[in-house]
């Protein structure tokens, strides 16, 4: 008995010895690798990478047929939201949200083809015209899920939210949205506009030294904007209350 644990402790460094030398040698692992035993040598390895190619074929053909099909529902969607911009412009405001039984509204523009281009400017269309009808909340909810890339829309689908709030008396959430809109790629043609909008905030919340912060940045940032003689205007007057309030 003792020889048989002799002989199998024996053989335990010989192994260790072959796992080290796989690890540290580059020799020995090329030949793993290269030799008889290779990965791909082995049938089973062969159809495990034969099924990855597969999938992943399969996945990339799924991509490019889902764009297509989305470029294809949002053509569609785009020629169904002529009539309903037609009525926005028209301030025909409940057939251009709902339809007119013949033509989708913007509603159904986002409910039919959602995930599109059309579907994502409806939401824009749908924020504005809540709005004009004093529906806030849903003003908000349409705007919020609108996005766009370029710097008009974006920062203006932002100050109308802050419209909406100011009009619920929300006004930590109104200047909230009116800061992301300057915020947005600043430009001296908008952003000061939103600035003011967030100066009226601060002040329905009667924070003065914080709405002439907001002028003080259209002087120091747009001194060649149009707001800016007014802003020099209201910022003194927002730090005159500021100290009578202190």
């Amino acid at each position: 008995m003792a020889n048989r644990v002799k002989g199998s402790n024996a053989k335990k460094p010989r192994e260790a010895q072959s796992k080290h030398e796989l690890l540290e040698s580059p020799d020995a692992l090329r030949e793993s690798l290269t030799g008889p035993n290779a990965f791909l040598s082995k049938k089973k390895n062969q159809r495990l990478v034969l099924g990855v190619s597969i999938v992943i074929a399969l996945a990339v053909a799924a991509f490019f047929g889902y764009k297509y099909y989305m470029n294809n529902q949002d053509k569609l969607a785009q020629e169904e939201m002529f009539q309903a911009i037609f009525y926005f412009e028209a301030d025909s405001l409940n057939k251009a949200l709902n339809g007119d039984g013949n033509n989708y509204g913007f509603l159904e523009i986002i409910d039919e083809y959602g995930g599109t281009d059309a579907a994502n400017l409806a939401h824009f269309y749908a924020g504005v015209s809540y709005l004009k009808q004093g529906e806030y909340q849903s003003a908000v909810d349409h705007l919020k899920d609108f996005s766009a890339s370029d710097y008009l829309l974006q920062a203006r689908a932002d100050a109308l939210v802050g419209d909406a709030y100011m009009q619920l008396n929300q006004y930590d959430q109104a200047i909230s949205a009116y800061q992301k809109a300057a915020d947005y790629k600043p430009n001296q043609y908008f952003t000061p506009g939103y600035l003011e909008k967030e100066a009226v905030g601060y002040e329905a919340k009667q924070d003065y030294a914080s709405a002439a912060k907001s002028y003080q940045r259209i002087i120091d940032d747009f001194p060649s904007s149009e707001a800016y003689q007014n802003a020099l205007k209201q910022q003194a007057r927002l730090e005159q209350l500021s100290a009578e309030k202190k």
